[in-house]
C-alpha cells in the first residue's frame, strides 16, 4: 500500500505553503517567550537614540556646548541603527527589533529629504566658496580648480598676505572685479560696489559685504569665515567666540537693504547647530533646498560635516554641489541660483 510522505513544508495537518510556514513561526514565537524578554537594554538604547535625534535642540549647551557638538554630527547618529540591529539579531530579541523602528523612522523623517536629488537645470547666477587653507601648498592650482566650476562669483576664505598675490594673478583673467577684506575675498565677473568689511566682533576682519551688479539686478553678497571651534577633553566643544560672531553676522544681514542676499563662507557649523540660528533663521541653505545628499565639505580627506555654506534670501536655489578636492583641508562648494 502506498504511503503518504511529508515534504517538510506542512504543519502536521497535511497543509503546506506560505500559510503553514507563518503558522509555524507564530507557534515558535509563542513558545519562545525569550524573544520578547531578551534585549530590553538594546530596546532602551534604541528609544534613547530616537529621543536624541528628535529632541537635540533640548540638549543643553551649558556643559561643553554638548548640544552644538551633537548637532554638528547629528546625521552620523544613524550609524548606531545598523549596529543595534546586528546586536538585536545576535540576541534574538524581537523587542529590540521592534524598538529599532522608532529611531529609523525619526532619522528618515529628519534627514530623508537630503537623500533625494533636488537639483534642476536653469538659473541665472553660479556662485562658489572655498576655505583655501592658510597652509595650502599650491594656491595656483586651488584657484584654477575653483574657477573651473564656472561660477560668476567666487568667495575665498583664509587668505594670507603671502598667498594673496598668487590667487589674484590666477583669477584675474576670469574675474576682472575683486575685493579683499582682511582674510576673505570676493572675485566677480560683474561689477562690485558698496564693498566693506563686516564686523563680527573678532578684532580683525574675517567677513565682508559687496553689491554685485548682475544682469538680473543687484545682489548683496556676504563672505564670512566664522572663528574655529575645538573639541577638547577638558572643556568640551569650545565655540563661544564662533557663537558671538554668528550673532554679529546675523545682525548685519538683518540690516541689509537689498532684497536679494547671498552668504558664502566657512561658518564652522552646520545648519542644525542652534548657535548659528541668528544666521540660519534668515537664510536658506542651497544644499538643503536644491542639493543631492548631505554635501559634507570638511575635512576634505573624509568629509563628515557641512560647515561651509551657501545660503540665500530673495533668490531661488536651483542646484547645489560639492567640488573636487584641492590642496585645502576643506572642499569647495558651488550653487546655481535663479534671480
Amino acid at each position: 500500500m502506498a504511503q503518504a510522505h511529508s515534504t517538510g513544508d506542512g504543519d502536521g495537518s497535511g497543509h503546506t505553503g506560505p500559510g503553514a510556514r507563518l503558522r509555524r513561526l507564530g507557534r515558535r514565537l509563542r513558545q519562545d517567550r525569550g524573544l520578547w524578554r531578551r534585549g530590553i537594554v538594546l530596546a532602551v538604547l534604541a528609544v534613547l537614540l530616537a529621543l536624541v535625534m528628535l529632541l537635540h535642540a533640548q540638549i543643553p549647551n551649558t556643559i561643553g556646548n554638548l548640544g552644538s557638538l551633537t548637532e554638528t554630527f547629528l546625521p552620523w547618529l544613524g550609524l548606531f541603527i545598523p549596529l543595534l540591529l546586528i546586536l538585536a539579531f545576535v540576541r534574538k530579541s524581537a523587542t529590540a527589533l521592534v524598538a529599532l523602528l522608532i529611531p529609523t523612522i525619526v532619522w528618515f523623517s529628519v534627514f530623508g529629504g537630503l537623500l533625494t536629488d533636488k537639483q534642476a537645470g536653469g538659473g541665472d547666477l553660479t556662485v562658489a566658496t572655498h576655505n583655501v587653507n592658510a597652509d595650502n601648498p599650491d594656491p595656483t592650482e586651488t584657484a584654477k580648480a575653483v574657477a573651473a566650476s564656472g561660477a560668476q562669483v567666487v568667495a575665498l576664505e583664509e587668505l594670507t598676505p603671502q598667498a594673496l598675490p598668487t590667487y589674484e594673478k590666477a583669477l584675474a583673467a576670469k574675474y576682472p572685479h575683486h575685493s579683499v577684506q582682511g582674510t576673505v575675498g570676493l572675485w566677480s565677473k560683474y561689477p562690485l560696489s558698496a564693498t566693506r568689511p563686516v564686523d563680527i566682533k573678532l578684532g580683525w576682519t574675517r567677513a565682508m559685504r559687496a553689491t554685485v551688479a548682475t544682469p538680473e539686478g543687484k545682489v548683496a553678497v556676504y563672505v564670512a569665515h566664522m572663528p574655529s571651534v575645538r573639541v577638547k577633553l577638558d572643556s568640551g566643544f569650545t565655540a563661544s567666540q564662533r557663537d558671538k560672531s554668528a550673532n554679529a553676522l546675523g545682525e548685519a544681514i538683518s540690516d541689509e537693504t537689498l532684497g536679494k542676499i547671498v552668504l558664502l563662507g566657512d561658518l564652522n557649523g552646520t545648519m542644525n547647530d542652534r548657535a548659528l540660528t541668528a544666521v540660519t533663521s534668515q537664510l536658506r541653505s542651497t544644499q538643503g533646498a536644491a542639493g543631492s545628499g548631505f554635501g559634507f565639505s570638511w575635512p576634505a580627506a573624509f568629509p563628515m560635516a557641512r560647515i561651509d555654506q551657501i545660503m540665500v534670501k530673495g533668490v531661488e536655489p536651483v542646484s547645489s554641489w560639492t567640488l573636487p578636492e584641492t590642496g585645502s583641508d576643506h572642499l569647495p562648494i558651488a550653487a546655481r541660483l535663479a534671480l
